[in-house]
């Protein structure tokens, strides 16, 4: 008689350690050998070569008898990172999509071992209140004047926004407007849509930042309740709104502000560069976005607001999740503290992160980055076949060849993806197209971007 063989080992409990460790070393090797056989910030040949690849490698998705766990291990993990676009790499950077430190990397691995969900204290102890401290320590960060401010950790800058939007929705009613400039994430009227607001008021940015002027003369012509959202770092161009005249203009309208901080938010971490920041701290809500200027893995947002009250429109209940009388005898109500139910301890890796860099190695990174923007900036400042839209206000460089069409650029960019060679993204400004490096690599070095811009001055006249 045959033996039933047993199941697979688990990533949690007193053999979870031992269960894991050899699948790590295959999953390293794979992430070695895949980045050594890509070659550069991601794979050549384009959308159709990868697929075929990709294809080729997956065969049968659902065997109909399993391979075993080292060989699924090898050959996914390869394939993944072979066609990946790696923003590790020094000349992928195109978005806002950090490189993730090894080490905050390395948390989200424990946290996925033991598998907590943040909608009840009894599924995960320890990480609540883990996440208690975090959300506090930062929503201090951000609003250091405030007795009791606080936070929600979101899976993004988008979840933020639309969270803010709800809050200000249950404050002011149905009626709410919210009005925003033409320079706002996608995501702000995404999230009125969603939310069943009127259609959002879009001011134009033709300076590329909300102007207080205009904003003025908006509200005086807009009758009740109002929510402004302002930017602290724009997506295009990371541009900062002027948030003092701003929060100046929203106070004297009675009007509520958002500022979405979703890229600039942690350069409240920098001494260097907080003072860039003034009247941040005059919002009622601010969207932080850790897997930016952070280097976190995804997801790693923050929604913070000026007083805890303020989360209370979030209040739910179910009594399979946080019984009355269960909350009354002290275990901790997780549900208002997210619209999800099921919810993964990303606070962990948060925590670890500044628990091992502390406030001043975060500053460090922040700082490198920020001048790597500016060094790739005077090169192509410098170079007489580059043109250079402004000096950059974060890490977010805008320019163009010289001599180039909307049409070239747009398929230069592609060229350089399709060869594997360069990730860049692009932006349209003063009613042109730009391309656009949105530099996060705190280990860019100068040599990189002297090979950077050699490249696009070969590429640009093939």
């Amino acid at each position: 008689m045959t033996a039933t063989p047993p199941p697979p080992p688990l990533a949690g409990g007193p053999g979870g350690a031992a269960a894991l460790r050899p699948l790590l070393a295959t999953v390293l090797t794979a992430l070695h050998d895949g980045a050594t056989h890509r070659r550069g910030p991601l794979p050549a040949g384009g959308p159709d070569a990868v697929a075929r690849h990709v294809r080729g490698v997956l065969g049968e998705v659902l065997p109909e008898h399993g391979t075993g766990a080292h060989e699924a291990l090898r050959t996914l993990v390869h394939a993944l990172t072979t066609g990946a676009a790696d923003p590790a790499d020094p000349h992928c950077l195109a978005h806002l999509h950090c490189p993730p430190l090894a080490v905050a990397a390395a948390a989200d691995l424990a946290a996925s071992a033991l598998n907590p969900s943040l909608d009840s204290w009894d599924q995960a102890p320890a990480a609540s209140e883990i996440e208690a401290a975090l959300t506090r320590t930062l929503a201090a960060e951000l609003y250091p004047a405030a007795p009791h401010p606080d936070a929600l950790v979101t899976t993004g800058g988008t979840e933020a926004n639309q969270l803010a939007l709800l809050l200000a929705r249950e404050h002011h009613g149905p009626t709410l407007t919210v009005v925003h400039g033409a320079n706002a994430h996608h995501s702000v009227p995404r999230a009125a849509w969603l939310l069943g607001l009127p259609p959002t008021r879009t001011l134009p940015t033709p300076r590329g930042t909300l102007d207080p002027a205009t904003l003025d003369e908006t509200l005086a012509r807009t009758p009740g309740p109002t929510l402004v959202t302002a930017t602290a770092g724009t997506t295009d161009a990371g541009l900062l709104d002027p948030l003092p005249a701003l929060a100046d203009t929203c106070a004297r309208h009675g009007a509520d502000l958002h500022v979405d901080a979703a890229y600039a938010g942690l350069l409240a971490l920098s001494p260097r560069h907080r003072p860039r920041l003034p009247g941040l701290d005059r919002a009622h809500s601010i969207t932080v976005d850790l897997h930016k200027l952070g280097w976190q893995p995804v997801a790693a947002g923050i929604l913070a607001v000026t007083d805890t009250t303020r989360l209370a429109p979030l209040a739910h209940q179910a009594d399979y999740l946080n019984a009355a009388d269960d909350t009354h005898a002290g275990l901790p109500d997780l549900l208002g503290r997210s619209l999800r139910t099921s919810r993964r301890p990303d606070a962990l890796k948060i925590a670890v992160t500044l628990r091992a860099l502390g406030r001043d190695g975060l500053a460090d990174l922040i700082d490198r980055t920020c001048a790597a923007a500016q060094r790739l900036a005077r090169l192509l400042r410098a170079h007489p076949r580059f043109e250079l839209h402004a000096e950059p206000t974060l890490s977010t460089v805008l320019f163009r060849p010289t001599d180039a069409r909307d049409d070239d650029l747009a398929a230069l960019r592609r060229t350089l993806l399709q060869d594997g060679r360069a990730v860049l993204g692009r932006a349209t400004a003063d009613g042109r197209l730009w391309l656009k490096a949105t530099l996060l690599n705190p280990h860019t070095t100068p040599a990189d971007l002297d090979a950077l811009v050699t490249l696009l001055e070969g590429s640009s006249h093939r």
